[in-house]
């Protein structure tokens, strides 16, 4: 796979001011990634205001003033391109109670970047948003200590936050932290070099998001195709077509590979593998193929596509990490609908084995309920079997929705341990 053709999504995370708004007002700007237009709304604005400066950060402001009308935020996403890479920014908001939000933007990241504030330094909200790109199994950080124009572009409160920040992340299971020194609002380090920190000799931050190796962060080693949809055309010239439609989430499959599927047990070898209705060697996560057998097997929505001797764990009992999004708290005996790869079924909650302190990453054990915006580890039993792999070896596969029965709103979002 072509790195140019890569497409990076990256979330940007921190407390509320430090600046992410106009960090990707910036790299937009100084990518060239908008409209004249725009820039002339957002010159003509910054002059209203009375600012001697272009403010950059009223580009993802459209949204500051919709949360002042009351409308509820979810995430806001910025799309922009470079010759290397495509480009899915997430702009989650900085406040604690949109932690639901913050995993929402952060669920399909391949990379989280920190904002910090160069004079408050590491905040309630920096442990709150790295613990949570940990928990969700982001492979990639980039700690962006911001406002360096604020402290002079002082290295020894640079060098001072990096020290702080590699203590704290030695708790987190997170591979690849970096750190760039910036001030999102002069442009220094974001995507041209500084020259008021020629101490620092890293890379730029636009620099960094182009090269970071996102390739091996899907799992190509265990083959994982749930089954989303089969096709029958039934037409004169398809009678017996039999393909089933899904988006491959993890591994690699070939014509030719034998096969098993799950829950039946029975096995068979791939016809072909079709994308875009023409024929192609081989499919991985995570692309959107229909594959067809050599036998005629029962098979439908649900089901799971693997190899004979590498499986998934096939069980009803799962032991889950959550984040609660809901208003009405979570409790032991709860019933819920549970949404796994496509997979629906129902499950009851069996226990909350404890809730974590978000800040100090401490459990606390023996609570009767999970509220909103908590993150706790509970035990659910679903009422059929289902085709599982630890999150931590595949974000595909190991991760759950939890549904309301009656309300059909989403309540939780899950990663299976």
């Amino acid at each position: 796979m072509q790195q140019e053709n890569q497409l990076l999504r990256f979330t940007t995370a921190g407390s509320v001011d430090d600046g992410k708004s106009t960090l990707i007002g910036r790299l937009l700007y100084d990518s060239k990634a908008i409209f004249q237009d725009q820039l002339d709304a957002v010159e003509a604005s910054s002059k209203k205001k009375g600012f001697d400066y272009v403010d950059l950060s009223l580009l993802t402001d459209g949204l500051k003033s919709e949360r002042e009308q009351g409308i509820t935020i979810d995430v806001a996403y910025r799309y922009f391109s470079t010759p290397k890479r495509k480009f899915i920014i997430a702009d989650t908001p900085g406040h604690v109670q949109y932690t639901r939000n913050m995993v929402t933007g952060a669920s399909t990241a391949n990379l989280a970047i920190i904002m910090i504030d160069a004079r408050k330094g590491l905040l309630e909200q920096t442990y709150r948003h790295s613990f949570i790109a940990s928990l969700l199994g982001i492979p990639h950080i980039i700690v962006c200590v911001n406002k360096m124009d604020l402290v002079d572009y002082d290295q020894g409160r640079y060098d001072e936050i990096v020290a702080e920040y590699k203590r704290f992340s030695t708790k987190l299971q997170v591979k690849d932290v970096s750190f760039v020194p910036i001030s999102a609002l002069k442009g220094d380090n974001v995507v041209d070099r500084s020259k008021n920190m020629d101490w620092y000799e890293g890379s730029t931050l636009l620099y960094a998001l182009e090269n970071v190796h996102i390739a091996s962060d899907q799992n190509h080693i265990d083959c994982r195709f749930p089954v989303q949809y089969v096709i029958r055309p039934k037409t004169i010239e398809h009678q017996d077509f039999r393909g089933y439609a899904g988006r491959i989430a993890g591994g690699i499959f070939k014509a030719g590979d034998e096969v098993k599927i799950l829950p039946s047990g029975f096995t068979s070898t791939i016809k072909s593998i079709e994308l875009d209705g023409k024929p192609i060697a081989e499919a991985f996560s995570p692309m959107s193929v229909v594959m067809t057998l050599n036998d005629e097997i029962d098979i439908s929505r649900g089901d799971m596509i693997v190899r004979p001797n590498n499986q998934p764990k096939v069980e009803q009992d799962l032991d889950v990490m959550v984040c609660w999004m809901s208003n009405k708290p979570l409790h032991s005996r709860s019933k819920y609908i549970i949404k796994h790869t496509t997979k629906e079924c129902l499950g009851m909650v069996k226990e909350i084995q404890y809730k974590v302190d978000v800040n100090t990453l401490h459990r606390i054990e023996h609570q009767e309920s999970v509220g909103m915006n908590d993150i706790a580890r509970i035990k659910i039993r679903s009422s059929q079997p289902l085709f599982f792999d630890e999150y931590k070896r595949n974000r595909n596969t190991g991760s759950v929705i939890l549904i309301d029965e009656g309300t059909q709103e989403t309540v939780a979002a899950g990663m299976i341990i």
